[in-house]
């Protein structure tokens, strides 16, 4: 593992579904908690629909901005998936059945069931890597530092084990969240002075509404305990200076 180094990512959620609001997009919470816990701080999030051209200005915008950029949805059968051959684009790279996806899926499904639209998932930028899908067959791919993956939560879900090894982070991604009973108009000023006395730690404010009463959950983040530690003796501070109330969420 890379020690004490910044490693950024961008996500990529395409599909048409996720702007109408039809379908509601999960897979982002569930890359970004995943590369937080290996050393890969999330730097921006895109939604896109399924057009080519803003695919692939977009892609290739991304992947020269990050270490690493992780697509989601767009590599299914049907005549909308057009990730898979808009990345092609992207790296200038031939759009083409890839011989070992092919094997998989074939293999996978029945006799007579691996019609047009299913061989239309072994279609890749030529010599990507696979990732493995171990739940419908179906594998995803990369290019160099580009990963595309289904949208399917429970499908994406499953192949993050498989990408591991092939993603090379920093130190973890630690987070302390103390909650309270208050607004955040009264800790604004107090909470700012914390954050410009740690600027390498991310501190961040977000109101809630539980059991009928309104609160805040101030969240401290960075790479090092020792840092977070800090933040919330300062933060602990002034919170009894002000006698708010510390609540369990």
């Amino acid at each position: 593992m890379i020690k004490n180094t910044k490693v950024n990512a961008a996500i990529l959620v395409i599909g048409n579904e996720i702007l109408s609001g039809r379908t509601q997009d999960t897979n982002t919470s569930t890359l970004a908690v995943w590369l937080n816990s290996i050393g890969v701080k999330v730097s921006q999030v895109r939604i896109i629909p399924d057009v080519e051209n803003l695919i692939i200005e977009t892609v290739n915008i991304l992947r020269k901005e990050n270490n690493y950029v992780f697509t989601t949805g767009g590599i299914g059968p049907t005549h909308d998936d057009i990730t898979a051959e808009s990345i092609s684009k992207a790296f200038g790279l031939k759009y083409e059945i890839h011989k070992e996806a092919f094997k998989i899926l074939e293999a996978y499904y029945k006799p007579g069931e691996f019609n047009d639209g299913r061989q239309k998932m072994a279609w890749m930028p030529e010599n990507a890597e696979l990732i493995l899908n171990p739940t419908s067959g179906a594998p995803g791919f990369s290019v160099k530092n580009v990963f595309s993956l289904p949208g399917v939560p429970s499908i994406l879900k499953s192949m993050l084990g498989g990408l591991k090894n092939k993603i090379v982070g920093g130190d973890p991604i630690l987070s302390h969240t103390i909650s309270l009973r208050t607004v955040e108009s009264e800790i604004a000023d107090s909470l700012t002075k914390v954050q410009n006395d740690n600027k390498d730690v991310e501190i961040g404010s977000y109101p809630f509404f539980h059991a009928g009463k309104l609160g805040v959950s101030i969240v401290i983040r960075s790479e090092s305990q020792n840092e977070i530690d800090n933040c919330n003796l300062q933060i602990l501070k002034f919170i009894k200076e002000k006698k708010i109330e510390i609540v369990d969420r």
